[in-house]
Order: C-alpha cells, then sequence, then structure tokens
C-alpha cells in the first residue's frame, strides 16, 4: 500500500476580517496565489498532472461558492485538473488532506493538492450572522447527554425531543465555549493566561524567525504585497487582558483576549504517494501517519480534539507520549485548556510558536494552515511526531498524526 507524504506546503499571512490586510482580496484569487507557490516548492511536478484540487471551505457562497476548488484550479490554468469545493466548517481542509490520504492509500491517484480558505471580509450578506443564537439551558442539555455517555450511553443515538429540548447544531461558537468552560470548571483567569500565552509566544516566533519561514506573502490587487499577520500583538499582558468584558454572556468568561478573532487567509499542502515522490526524485516533507474524525455534542463541540486525537493515535499504534509537538487549533482557550489536560500534553509540547488566538482562525484555512505550521515547526525545533488537531463547529473533532522525514 503507497504511503501518502506532504512534499509542500504554503499559507499566507492570516488578515483581520473587515479591516485587515487582506480585505481588499478575493477568495479564489488568494487561494489560487498560494496553491501556485506550494507547487513551485516542487518544480520536479508537473502541475498537469496533479489528479484533483480539493479545497477546504467553512462556509461556500458569494464569492466562495461556485465550487471554488475548481474555479482556482482554472485561474492557474490547469483546466485538465478537477476541482473540489469540502466543508467540515473549521477542520475543512484537514478533511481534504484525510481524502488525499484516502484516495493514495486506494490506489486511486498520486498527487494532490488539498487546500483551504476563508475570507469572512467578503462573506455573501448573512452568512456571518447566519448561527443563531443558543440559550443557556442548552448547557444543561449538553451536561446530561455528558452524563448519559459516561453510563455507557455514548453508542447509542439519543433524541433530544424525547426531552422536550430540540438540538440546537450550529449554535454561536462562543456560547459552546461558555458551556464548556462551566462544564469542565476552567476560569477567566486560565483563560486570559493561556490568551496571553499564545500572544506572547507568537511574538517570541517572530522575534527567532519562525513566522516569516511559514509565511508566504501575498499581492494585493493594487500591488502592495502582504507577508505578516495582522493578529499577533506584542507586549500583551495579562492585567490588559484581564480587563476585557465577556462577550457571549454578561456574566460569562469568553473575551476577545482569549479566543480567536474573525479572519481571512488560504493555505495548500502538495500531497503525493510515496512511491511517485521517489519517481520524481522529490525528498517529502513529513508522512501521513493517521488521521480521525469524532462527533460529540454540538453545544460542546469544543472537547472534540479529545476523542479524535485519541482515535488518531491508535490507529498511529502510539500514545499522546510518543509525540513531540501538538498543535491543537485556539478556537478558544476555554476549549483548548480542558483538552489538552484532557489528553494529558504538556504545556511545552503544545503551540509552541503561539496559536489562533494570536495569528487568527480563517474556518476553511485553518487545516492546511496547521498542517504547514506543524510541520516547519517540527524540522525548526528538531523534532519528529506531530499531532494536529481541532474542534469543529457543530459537534465533531478531527485530528491528524504527522512523521516528519526530512
Amino acid at each position: 500500500m503507497p504511503e501518502a507524504v506532504i512534499v509542500a506546503t504554503a499559507r499566507s499571512p492570516i488578515g483581520r476580517a473587515y479591516k485587515g490586510a487582506l480585505k481588499d482580496i478575493r477568495p479564489d484569487d488568494l487561494t489560487a496565489q498560494i496553491v501556485r507557490a506550494a507547487l513551485a516548492k516542487v518544480p520536479e511536478l508537473d502541475p498537469a498532472t496533479v489528479d484533483d484540487l480539493m479545497l477546504g471551505c467553512g462556509l461556500p457562497g458569494g464569492e466562495q461558492g461556485y465550487n471554488m476548488g475548481r474555479v482556482v484550479a482554472t485561474l492557474l490554468g490547469l483546466d485538465g485538473v478537477p476541482g473540489a469545493t469540502v466543508t467540515r466548517y473549521c477542520s475543512s481542509s484537514l478533511q481534504t488532506t484525510r481524502m488525499a490520504l484516502h484516495a493514495i492509500r486506494a490506489g486511486e491517484g498520486d498527487v494532490f493538492v488539498s487546500a483551504g480558505v476563508e475570507c469572512v471580509s467578503r462573506f455573501a450578506k448573512g452568512n456571518s450572522d447566519s448561527l443563531p443564537d443558543t440559550k443557556n439551558e442548552l448547557f444543561e442539555e449538553a451536561k446530561g447527554r455528558t452524563a448519559r455517555a459516561a453510563e455507557g450511553g455514548g453508542g447509542v443515538w439519543h433524541d433530544p425531543r424525547e426531552d422536550g429540548v430540540l438540538p440546537d447544531v450550529y449554535i454561536a461558537m462562543g456560547q459552546t465555549a461558555e458551556n464548556v468552560a462551566g462544564l469542565k470548571g476552567v476560569s477567566r483567569q486560565e483563560q486570559d493566561e493561556f490568551g496571553v500565552r499564545s500572544q506572547n509566544l507568537a511574538e517570541k516566533a517572530i522575534a527567532n524567525g519562525f513566522w516569516e519561514k511559514d509565511i508566504t506573502p501575498v499581492t494585493l490587487p493594487d500591488g502592495t504585497v502582504v507577508s505578516k499577520d495582522d493578529g499577533p500583538r506584542a507586549g500583551t499582558t495579562y492585567e490588559a487582558v484581564s480587563q476585557l468584558k465577556p462577550v457571549f454572556r454578561p456574566d460569562g468568561t469568553i473575551t476577545a483576549g482569549n479566543c480567536c478573532p474573525l479572519n481571512d487567509g488560504a493555505a495548500a499542502v502538495i500531497v503525493m504517494s510515496d512511491t511517485r515522490a521517489a519517481e520524481l526524485g522529490i525528498t517529502p516533507l513529513a508522512r501521513v501517519v493517521s488521521t480521525g474524525v469524532t462527533g460529540l455534542s454540538p453545544e460542546i463541540m469544543g472537547l472534540g480534539p479529545v476523542e479524535a486525537s485519541r482515535q488518531a493515535l491508535a490507529r498511529a499504534g502510539m500514545s499522546v507520549g510518543d509525540v513531540d509537538l501538538v498543535e491543537i487549533n485556539e478556537a478558544f482557550a476555554a476549549q483548548v485548556i480542558p483538552s489538552y489536560r484532557d489528553l494529558g500534553v504538556d504545556l511545552d509540547r503544545l503551540n509552541v510558536n503561539g496559536g489562533a488566538i494570536a495569528i487568527g482562525h480563517p474556518f476553511g484555512m485553518t487545516g492546511a494552515r496547521i498542517t504547514s505550521t506543524l510541520i516547519n515547526s517540527l524540522r525548526f525545533h528538531d523534532r519528529t511526531i506531530g499531532l494536529e488537531t481541532m474542534c469543529v463547529g457543530g459537534g465533531q473533532g478531527m485530528a491528524m498524526v504527522l512523521e516528519r522525514l526530512s
């Protein structure tokens, strides 16, 4: 069975939505630049031989509609390369890498582009506010489901209508984070301290050159070149962050300082069979060892990384102790903290260059962006095994285990 290897990655800077550096570029044009940059890193590969261009996008629509994956292929002049657009919300472009892995192992192709994009600035009117709010009593329903699962009912589907409560699947993500904070007892102070950690580590990684190595500059329509993330804030302190007001509930704990912002960005990963890489004389960066995807109550979606990571690690024949570096997407400090604790991840192995609280989380981009960051981090810090994982809106978790090869 052929192995799936990653031979190149590229990711754009991440802009602040509506007011940031990338607000004036279309998502398809942005993605085309990044896919072109990734392909350019493997000159031995004829782009026309790509078997499929698979693009993750959290909320397709408007400029992000019309099967943007195929649009990007044609923008690149690759009329013979098919394209597909996939949504698994926050893990959309991790899903496309998983699809490439499966196709390669099944013998149905050798070369795939796994890309992701989200440009919140360019959302069609209505997209950004299409996620309904939720009532606090859904937290009680989530606790009930968790209790039933703990009693052995985790594998049995339960119709919440039996309890007179309808499931609110795509509720405001901040409300789910408040639910997780309450369920797992995560304090406001712990969340603020984690948010400050993310900013401080990102600032350090900028200073030591890590993020410069990770970012591919983007040229805007007016010719301006953007080469830095908008998000990191130098000199962030706990004293300042602790003064911010809650965003989602008057008595809540989630603030702008301990969660990710809304963003724009794109990333791409070139996935190839190890046999084709050898034929072309390409030295792979990393091997995709395993992946996992799991579901849980939508109201506590932030805990998704736990079971998804356990699944991926089990498929790899590994434990968390075998992992050198872990990237958990920082949608909210409230969900990252209990996730890494439940997994038994040491803090000094987690998001060592800062995470999405500092640099941002463009939904469809994030899977591929973290893949790029994790591979570059394994190389930068001379480590071997990496775990990428994230919670997913709607009540899911996804994870991937990587082995650095060069």
